[in-house]
């Protein structure tokens, strides 16, 4: 048996014309686009790569796009004071503060000072508490592109066993919480849990999110389970490689022998995280503008 590859990269590009398509009718309602501010602390390459590529998605979608780039010894007070300008702020629809700070800024401050209401990324604790007791909110861009992936593949999830490996604030607890509202039987694992291979092997659904690469191997693996990896991580090189090529929390060759369907690394979940941004910043804005968006259009 080898297990279909759930195809991220073509999820998300659909998914994105959707987005743009709504994004048009949304600015011939409001008399506005819809606006997403990005705030930058530093020159950390990879915050610098991510920061563009939202930008550049956001415009291709017919949204507007403000990027905010302050110096790595920006002052707590300083980004503080900017994220309430864009909390004010009438065309800035959702806010993100791009993820990790500088050691001297305290992340769980910054992210409090946002707006609720333009936290797009879903980490404020308001939306975390709506998420929890089932309020409409934001709820976080990985998780929620998981459980699209999810429900493309299997339809409903209602009754199936599934295990989230990881408990992060950012997808294991929040991915957990969707599955819940999916009505699926949830439990969350983690590095203290004992005898994971055998609480990974009844799970019709394993959502891998530790961090550690190809961690969870073949063997674990219910057979015909749908397996989603949330993971990126880069090996060191092989001899004569300049750089060591990108693996997921799952081993996936051998994964694939034996699941259903699978989530490739790259080109599984990673793409997902931007278009789900995108489509938080425009539900938004809907709100923000008070223009009705029909249920599950989004």
């Amino acid at each position: 048996m080898s297990a279909a590859v759930i195809d991220g990269k073509q999820f998300a590009a659909t998914l994105r014309a959707r987005i743009a398509d709504y994004a048009a009718t949304f600015e011939q309602s409001a008399g506005r686009k819809a606006g997403l501010a990005v705030v930058l602390v530093g020159e950390d390459p990879a915050s610098q790569v991510y920061v563009k590529s939202k930008g550049k998605a956001t415009l291709e979608c017919g949204m507007n796009s403000f990027e905010y780039k302050l110096p790595i010894d920006c002052d707590e007070a300083t980004l503080l004071a900017r994220i309430e300008a864009l909390n004010a702020d009438e065309a800035v629809d959702g806010i993100l503060v791009q993820l990790p700070l500088p050691g001297h800024l305290d992340e769980q401050t910054v992210i409090a000072a946002i707006n609720p209401d333009k936290d797009v990324d879903g980490f404020h604790v308001t939306n975390a508490g709506r998420l929890a007791v089932g309020q409409p909110g934001f709820v976080p861009c990985t998780p929620l592109g998981c459980v699209m992936l999810l429900k493309d593949r299997l339809g409903s999830l209602s009754g199936l066993d599934a295990v989230v490996i990881g408990r992060s604030n950012i997808v294991g607890k929040p991915m957990a919480q969707l599955l819940l509202a999916e009505s699926c039987t949830v439990t969350i694992a983690h590095s203290r849990t004992k005898d994971l291979a055998e609480v990974v092997a009844r799970a019709d659904i394993v959502v891998a999110a530790v961090g550690r690469p190809e961690m969870v191997k073949g063997s674990w693996i219910k057979p015909g389970a749908t397996v989603i990896d949330v993971g990126i991580n880069r090996l060191p090189p092989a001899e004569g490689e300049s750089k060591g090529r990108l693996v997921g929390d799952v081993d996936y060759a051998e994964a694939a022998a034996v699941a259903g369907a699978i989530t490739p690394v790259p080109g599984g979940v990673g793409p997902m995280t931007i278009a789900v941004l995108l489509r938080n910043a425009l539900v938004a804005a809907h709100r923000n503008a008070g223009v009705a968006l029909a249920d599950g259009a989004l």
